[in-house]
């Protein structure tokens, strides 16, 4: 992970970057050459930028998947209050399988995940062995997702 204080300097993205995330955005699944004529670039011009987009961390492409489709029928997002340092607990979070997302914030919580598993007993197993156990770790508030209403990936370029 790296600290906010030592995240390297990226020059802002060019307008054609912009127009290839976007595409990308709209269908992961577009071809070179289709982005090619819509940004009024070359395809291999394209394939370079989407590996150097790729390579450099600005984006990835994933197919995205409905959890509950795959047999994980219980997500839910968890609140969690630190002593001392958030960063080493939020560094131990990451290394939990079922742990899908973690971040730093401010306000109430030091830290929140989001932990996608197969049921009830899962989640309270993950709680109480995986979080809650971990030093540094005082308070773990637990969000039981009952219903996506929506969920994007698709923000956009600014």
């Amino acid at each position: 992970m790296v600290d906010i204080g030592d995240a390297p300097h990226r020059p802002p993205l060019d307008h054609i970057s912009k127009a290839i995330i976007s595409a990308l955005q709209q269908n992961g699944r577009r071809s070179y050459s289709a982005i090619a004529e819509q940004v009024g670039i070359s395809e291999g011009a394209v394939r370079q930028r989407v590996q150097r987009l790729m390579s450099g961390g600005v984006m990835q492409i994933v197919a995205v998947t409905d959890p509950t489709e795959l047999g994980f029928g219980r997500e839910a997002m968890i609140g969690i209050c630190c002593s001392g340092d958030s960063l080493q607990v939020a560094e131990k979070l990451t290394e939990v399988d079922a742990i899908d997302y973690v971040v730093v914030t401010a306000g109430r919580f030091d830290v929140v995940v989001e932990v996608v598993c197969e049921d009830d007993a899962e989640l309270l197993n993950i709680l109480n062995t995986q979080i809650r156990s971990l030093p540094g770790v005082y308070l773990a508030e637990t969000l039981v997702y009952l219903k996506t209403l929506k969920q994007q990936y698709n923000w956009g370029t600014r």
